[in-house]
């Protein structure tokens, strides 16, 4: 039987003012997600793409074993661009992050799309 990989959770909400996350309770999707035990564990924060969000992700990262980070918030590919440097500095392996667009949905919409991705990542295996 396969170990179980290690997964964290992050929701960028962009500051929390944006418009594209106004009908979501990101704390009502973290807290779905936990209780399934679909995540190790969750962590939210208003702007990982700002200064202290590379600092953020670089102390969470560094010298951590996650398998599988999943960061529900913008663009993947903008997601890769922006953490790339923070990834590095923490020794993090950059193939081990799913960014999950969730910009202008709804909360059951992204507690929906989080748990197909980490449903079809087990299935890749």
């Amino acid at each position: 039987m396969a170990e179980k990989k290690k997964r964290g959770l992050l929701f960028c909400v962009c500051l929390g003012t944006c418009p594209s996350f106004k009908d979501i309770n990101e704390y009502e999707v973290l807290n779905a997600l936990r209780k399934e035990k679909l995540v190790d564990w969750v962590g939210l924060h208003p702007q990982l793409c700002s200064t202290d969000g590379d600092e953020y992700l670089k102390t969470l990262l560094k010298g951590n074993d996650v398998d599988e980070l999943y960061v529900a918030g913008c663009d993947p590919v903008m997601q890769k661009k922006m953490f790339r440097d923070a990834f590095d500095a923490a020794g993090f392996d950059r193939n081990k992050h799913i960014g999950i667009e969730v910009r202008n949905m709804k909360t059951d919409e992204v507690i929906d799309l989080i748990k197909k991705v980490i449903q079809e990542r087990d299935k890749s295996v």
